[in-house]
C-alpha cells in the first residue's frame, strides 16, 4: 500500500523483505502547476489540522459551473502530498473543461482511522457548500485516487449519509451530503484482513501487511492481527456497498507487489453481488505493478476520461 519509490529514489525491494516505506525525509516529486492560470491553493476546509486543505484549478476560460475531478492522494495513509506529480496527469482535465481539485488529509502519524475518511467527507461538503464561489457543479463531482487514495475515494463512492460513518453523529450540523457522482479507484487496498493471504497466494506481492510497521496497521493504530474485527470492517469500503452507491471505475495491475490484485477482484465481486453489475467497470492492467507509470500515461488517462464522459450526467 505504500507508494512504489519511483525513478531517482531507493528501490522497492523484493517479495519477503521488510518494507517500512521511503527513507526518512523523502518527498514525492511535485507536479508542475505553474502553467495553470486560475487556481486556489491551500484552501482550508477544516479547523482541526493544517492538513485539512485542498487545491483547486479551473479551466482558463468560462464561468462554469464546471464538473470537478477531485483527487485524493495515496501514500499508505502515512505520507504523500496533494500536489504530487500524479497531478500532471489529472490536470489534463482542465483542458477538457473540468475543474480539478486535490485534497490533503490527516495522515496516520497525526491521526488514525477514521480521521482520513472524515477529512475527505468534509472536503466534499465544503466544496459543495462553496460551489458557486469556486465555479464548480456540486452535482458533478468525480473522485479519483490510487493506493490509499483509492480506499478513500471508494468510501466516498459508497454515498454514506451524514452521521452514518464512524466518528460522525446525526447531531452534527452538516449542510451538505458528502456524495460524489462517479469514482475512480486505482489499486486501492480494501480488505486489510485478506491482504497477506492474497499476497502469499499470488507469489508476487509482499506479505507484510499484518506486521506492526505496515501502513495498514499504522492507519488503524494497532497491528492488524490485534485489531478488532469491527474496526477492520469499518475501514473496508466494501462494508458500505449498497444500491445507492455511485458508479465506479476500478483499475489494478495484475502484478502489484504492494496491494494484491485480488483486493480489487474481491471488491468488484462484492459490488456486483450487492449493488449490481452496472455499478462498476473493472479494468485490470496486465503485468502492471503498483503505481505503474502505465496508469498515468495518455492511453490509460483516455480510458479514465472516457469513463467520466460516458457516465457523468
Amino acid at each position: 500500500m505504500e507508494e512504489v519509490i519511483r525513478e531517482g529514489t531507493a528501490p522497492m525491494g523484493q517479495p519477503g523483505e521488510r518494507q517500512d516505506g521511503p527513507p526518512e525525509g523523502w518527498m514525492p516529486p511535485m507536479a508542475d502547476i505553474s502553467w495553470v492560470k486560475r487556481k486556489f491553493l491551500d484552501v482550508p476546509y477544516g479547523k482541526e489540522s493544517r492538513a485539512q486543505c485542498f487545491d483547486l484549478y479551473l479551466p482558463e476560460e468560462g464561468k462554469g459551473p464546471f464538473p470537478l475531478l477531485l483527487h485524493i492522494h495515496g501514500g499508505g495513509f502515512a505520507l504523500g502530498d496533494k500536489r504530487d506529480d500524479h497531478m500532471n496527469a489529472y490536470l489534463e482535465g482542465i483542458k477538457r473543461g473540468m475543474a480539478v481539485a486535490s485534497v490533503e488529509y490527516r495522515l496516520s502519524g497525526e491521526a488514525v482511522f477514521p480521521a482520513a475518511v472524515l477529512d475527505c467527507r468534509e472536503a466534499v461538503r465544503y466544496i459543495k457548500k462553496h460551489a458557486k464561489e469556486y465555479q464548480v457543479d456540486p452535482e458533478r463531482i468525480v473522485a479519483i485516487g490510487g493506493s490509499a487514495g483509492g480506499n478513500l475515494v471508494s468510501m466516498l463512492a459508497m454515498e454514506i449519509p451524514n452521521g452514518a460513518f464512524p466518528g460522525e453523529t446525526e447531531r452534527e450540523n452538516f449542510e451538505e451530503e458528502p456524495f460524489v457522482a462517479l469514482a475512480v479507484d486505482q489499486f486501492g487496498p480494501m480488505n486489510f484482513r485478506t491482504m497477506d493471504e492474497q499476497a502469499r497466494a499470488n507469489g508476487v506481492s509482499l506479505a507484510n501487511h499484518d506486521e506492526p510497521f505496515s501502513p495498514e496497521s499504522k492507519y488503524l493504530g494497532t497491528a492488524l492481527p490485534d485489531a478488532p474485527e469491527e474496526l477492520c470492517r469499518q475501514a473496508n469500503p466494501a462494508a458500505y456497498i449498497s444500491e445507492h452507491m455511485c458508479k465506479m471505475l476500478v483499475q489494478h495491475g495484475t502484478h502489484d507487489r504492494l496491494v494484491p490484485f485480488a483486493q480489487s477482484e474481491e471488491f468488484v465481486a462484492a459490488i456486483r453481488s450487492i449493488a449490481g453489475e452496472d455499478k462498476v467497470v473493472f479494468i485490470p492492467l496486465e503485468g502492471a505493478d503498483h503505481e505503474d507509470k502505465r496508469f498515468f500515461e495518455e492511453e490509460n488517462m483516455e480510458v479514465v476520461f472516457d469513463f467520466i464522459r460516458e457516465n457523468l450526467k
